[in-house]
């Protein structure tokens, strides 16, 4: 068992051992079905976990088997885009009822290498310009950021910045977001920063595709415990969540979020944040990857779905929920 288990690891957490795999890509037929899932499967009629309140949540599956993979999400209005850590693109529209519909399958246009193995495609990050509607998408393996046009269709710029070449092939950009003010936050999954305590981290003052790029390095402490960054997104008051998380045979997967305030970012100095959720035994949990912050009504919405690696053990699971934090000054 004691070589079987790191084995089996591998195998839950689908990190892949080569670039080299061919990547499935989804067929013309959009198909997506969806089935409710509860918080606690134990207990359905409980919603509240820490500062979290549930709002609904489904399991997302199709007929196609490229379907699933997915390592980022954008979301304007009811519009849903979800990415797949092998270039795949699913577009849909979600009502009250968190049935999806108007959907539509597509791949990324173009991107590091030639396209046909998974290595070539490893998309794990994905920010918006709400402005503009550009989209950057961060891609592990090569550590490069690309921009797109708004609907994902060309490819505009593409930059291979000199911070990140150092970074692990399987721990590049795994979290990225664009902040209102155009500064770009890029974390690493598993390289640290080097002369700096925890995950690497870029500052861009702009655009990291751009001609001049300006920023800084730092560093970002994940709680104790082998927890990841995954991705992360910008609230309503200009603070940043952080979506970590971690895996064991015991534990299955468990994720955390985690508050920082990007005014506290600071050139070669390191900053850890403050936990607000965990989803850990005995709530509804798979490999979390992707995060998205909305607002109904003055109340802010996240939601967050799940990369199931294209496994028959893990799922798709997209859930939503209303946060409650203290209010800042």
């Amino acid at each position: 068992m004691r070589r079987l288990f790191p084995l089996l690891l591998l195998v839950v957490a689908g990190f892949p051992s080569s670039g080299d795999a061919p990547r499935p890509r989804l067929g013309p037929r959009a198909d997506i079905e969806a089935a409710p899932v509860a918080l606690f499967p134990g207990e359905p009629e409980r919603r509240t976990m820490d500062a979290l309140t549930y709002l609904g949540g489904v399991r997302l599956t199709s007929r196609d088997p490229a379907f699933g993979g997915f390592s980022s999400m954008i979301l304007v209005g009811d519009r849903f885009t979800l990415v797949s850590d092998g270039g795949n693109v699913v577009h849909f529209r979600m009502g009250a009822d968190m049935r999806p519909f108007d959907a539509r399958f597509a791949d990324l246009p173009d991107g590091p290498g030639w396209g046909w193995a998974k290595g070539s495609r490893d998309s794990e990050s994905m920010t918006r310009d709400p402005v503009s509607g550009r989209v950057w998408i961060g891609y592990e393996n090569s550590n490069s950021i690309w921009r797109y046009d708004g609907a994902l269709l060309r490819a505009e710029a593409r930059r291979k910045p000199a911070p990140m070449q150092g970074w692990d092939v399987n721990g590049g950009a795994e979290a990225m977001v664009r902040l209102r003010s155009g500064a770009f936050i890029v974390l690493s999954e598993k390289s640290n920063a080097p002369g700096i305590e925890g995950r690497a981290g870029i500052w861009f003052d702009g655009d990291p595709t751009g001609a001049a790029i300006r920023g800084f390095r730092f560093g970002y402490r994940p709680p104790p415990g082998g927890f990841d960054p995954s991705d992360m997104a910008e609230l309503p008051d200009g603070r940043v969540l952080i979506l970590v998380r971690r895996v064991s045979l015991a534990r299955w997967f468990e994720a955390k979020l985690v508050l920082i305030d990007p005014k506290a970012i600071r050139p070669g100095k390191s900053i850890a944040g403050k936990e607000v959720a965990a989803f850990t035994v005995p709530a509804t949990r798979d490999n979390f990857e992707a995060l998205a912050v909305t607002q109904e009504g003055g109340a802010t919405i996240l939601w967050i779905a799940s990369d199931d690696n294209r496994l028959i053990l893990q799922r798709t699971l997209l859930m939503k929920f209303r946060l409650d934090l203290p209010r800042t000054n």
